[in-house]
């Protein structure tokens, strides 16, 4: 049963989840499995994978988030960003993504889960104008940190940070931050049931 698997996984990540939460967390899944199929949205294809790989590797992040206006950019099928808008209705997630099905799939997950808090975004990032800057910048898919604050620069907010999610971390990609950068904090997650390093590096501009 996922959804005792999911119970037991945010205990032992001591994350609060309400039972609509759960319930919008396992349809989720259930979406994403299922259009998986036809539109390979991921490489993961067991729903038990799935939420230990996208729905809790998203969730540790939350935490962490500081304000009210985030971007996903390069977000996928809305990963991390559909699980983080999921546990946090007070704040607004842009889902940033220059393919065209998988922003089709993020408008079909919110309007059956209700969503009011996420913005699908068909865009690719550099040519994405914000007239706002963002409290946070998410990234769990970029190549490299050097990369996601090139091309992420002028999303955030003056005081914003870049939130960026990370495996194994590297002195040689470290040292590529950007002058003009600095990181501000490196925090180790663990992810309930998964055996992999994982970081989250907050970054802003100096």
């Amino acid at each position: 049963m996922l959804a005792a698997q999911l119970d037991a996984y945010l205990a032992e990540a001591n994350i609060q989840a309400t039972a609509k939460q759960k319930q919008q967390l396992i349809e989720f899944i259930a979406l994403l499995s299922k259009w998986n199929k036809a539109y390979n949205l991921t490489s993961v294809r067991d729903p038990q994978q799935m939420l230990v790989r996208h729905i809790m590797d998203s969730l540790v992040v939350s935490p962490h988030l500081q304000g009210e206006r985030f971007i996903d950019v390069g977000t996928g099928p809305g990963l991390p960003g559909i699980p983080l808008a999921i546990l946090n209705p007070d704040k607004t997630f842009v889902l940033l993504d220059s393919l065209g099905k998988r922003i089709r799939f993020q408008k079909q997950v919110q309007f059956e889960l209700g969503l009011d808090n996420i913005v699908p975004t068909e865009s690719r990032v550099e040519a994405y104008d914000v007239a706002e800057g963002f409290d946070g910048v998410l990234s769990r898919a970029f190549a490299s940190v050097g990369d996601m604050l090139n091309w992420c620069h002028h999303l955030a907010a003056e005081n914003g940070v870049f939130y960026a999610l990370k495996g194994q971390l590297g002195d040689d990609e470290m040292a590529q931050i950007p002058d003009g950068f600095v990181l501000k904090d490196t925090v180790t997650l663990q992810v309930p049931a998964l055996d992999e390093q994982r970081h989250l590096l907050k970054i802003v501009k100096e």
